[in-house]
């Protein structure tokens, strides 16, 4: 039998002595039957011994401990359970703590919202509650929705006109109003049909002189109820923008810039809605935004409502019988420092010149076709685009002012004569308007390639002859 042996490593040691007297026959036949045994013997120990040793170590792993300074012993995993625990309990205690402060937070709405509600409340108290009711809904839009839920809207309204109103209790109410429907169109829409434009309308109304603080409340009212689509028609049918303009020409002397530009925006807002354009005509709100244009903190804003105001025939008429409409406008076109403006204002001409030949004649009479060729190479992409088209609609008057003397035969010979040198002197300038542009923008590319190059600086001498050749 072979017997199975360990060693320092751990190897196996096959030992098989044969009989000296067997014959060759029984000894190959013993040596092949005796080494399978022996083998099967080898694999068996060495397999039972490896499964023994493994045994072990697991074990020992299983029941190794930690001492600690207790008479207890610690495992190992017991400091992450402890650790796992701590933080639970933690965020269970902050979970605990937000829950308790938004109930909290809860009562106080349902104890401000009964306030307002009731009747036999008096005027301080409603005073105070909506004051508390415009600090909870400044910057928590959760407030807000829940507001509205538990009806804070309706009471809120009705403060507007009580049989006994005070100022502090309108302006609360007002900017209360105004809280609840930021960035919250449900609430805005609840605000309109509650009654609050007419409301608010009515206070202005009745209100002599009107008071400075509740204008400026009721105009950021106006701004944030305009901003929703469907309130556009509702305010702008209600005579608010009647009252925008009044406001707004008085803003200019007695209020902040704050109050002007949310009145521009508001009436913005307003002109969007194309069956408001015919109530703002009503107004003089066109002559007064071309008169004020040359203002350099609300003109990106006069131009915006222009751009909605040309949109229609009606529109355009009025921008076009204002006094010295299109010299201000391509004016506006040389504001190189405000890239908004001028492609607002270009926008602007370019409906106006498309729709309308006796606008191009007085866009041509104003000089604005050097300013037109000055924008096709200067101007923005956007602004390049439109003045390119305004220039083909100028060029259907010239071809028209040709047409016109033979077909009619109206003027005389030398009346003809006298405009065709016009038109040459005309034409004359224009040319040399554009020669002119065309090498300045010659040079100062010259003078970008040589910096690029790093070519000597007396390249860019040689260059201008180079560029003037091109040109003249």
């Amino acid at each position: 039998m072979a017997k199975c042996h360990r060693n320092n490593v751990d190897p196996l040691i096959l030992h098989h002595i044969p009989s000296a007297s067997s014959s060759s026959t029984s000894v190959n036949s013993f040596s092949r039957s005796t080494f399978r045994r022996m083998i099967l013997d080898a694999i068996s120990c060495g397999g039972s011994s490896r499964y023994r040793r493994e045994l072990r170590e697991d074990e020992a792993k299983t029941h190794f401990t930690k001492p600690t300074s207790g008479p207890k012993a610690e495992t190992f995993g017991g400091d992450d359970l402890v650790m796992k625990s701590e933080k639970l309990g933690d965020l269970l205690n902050l979970t605990g703590a937000e829950n308790t402060k938004k109930e909290e937070t809860l009562e106080i709405m349902k104890r401000v919202v009964k306030d307002l509600q009731a009747e036999e409340t008096d005027g301080e108290k409603k005073v105070a509650a909506a004051s508390e009711v415009r600090l909870l809904a400044k910057d928590d839009t959760e407030a807000r929705v829940t507001l509205a839920m538990l009806g804070v809207i309706p009471p809120l309204v009705s403060m507007i006109d009580d049989d006994s109103p005070t100022e502090h209790a309108q302006i609360a109410s007002l900017y209360a109003l105004l809280n609840l429907g930021i960035g919250n169109d449900m609430n805005k829409e609840a605000i309109v049909k509650a009654g609050a434009v007419h409301k608010m309308l009515k206070l202005i109304e009745s209100s002599t002189p009107p008071n400075q603080a509740i204008s400026e409340a009721i105009v950021a009212n106006f701004l944030g109820l305009s901003a929703l689509d469907s309130n556009k028609p509702i305010i702008g049918s209600s005579g608010a923008i009647i009252f925008l303009v009044k406001t707004l020409k008085s803003f200019e002397e007695t209020s902040s810039s704050q109050a002007r530009e949310d009145a521009l925006r508001a009436l913005y807002n307003l002109s969007i809605h194309n069956q408001n354009i015919s109530f703002i005509l009503q107004t003089d709100l066109v002559p007064f935004l071309m008169n004020t244009l040359g203002d350099m903190g609300v003109s990106e804003r006069i131009l915006s409502i222009l751009t909605n105001v040309v949109s229609v025939a009606e529109g355009r008429k009025a921008v076009g019988e204002a006094v010295e409409a299109f010299p201000i406008l391509v004016d506006v076109l040389n504001w190189n420092d405000s890239e908004k403006c001028q492609e607002k204002a270009v926008y602007i001409l370019m409906l106006m010149a498309h729709k309308g030949y006796g606008d191009r004649r007085a866009m041509i009479e104003a000089g604005i076709e050097s300013s037109l060729l000055e924008l096709t190479l200067v101007g923005s992409p956007l602004v390049q685009r439109r003045a390119s088209r305004i220039l083909e609609s100028l060029r259907a008057v010239d071809k028209g002012k040709q047409v016109s003397a033979p077909l009619y035969g109206i003027t005389s010979s030398s009346s003809s004569l006298s405009r065709e040198r016009n038109h040459e002197i005309r034409m004359t300038d224009e040319r040399r308007a554009v020669k002119q542009l065309v090498q300045q923008s010659l040079q100062s590319n010259m003078k970008r390639i040589v910096k690029r190059a790093n070519l000597p600086q007396d390249f860019v001498t040689t260059s201008q002859y180079f560029t003037k050749s091109l040109t003249f």
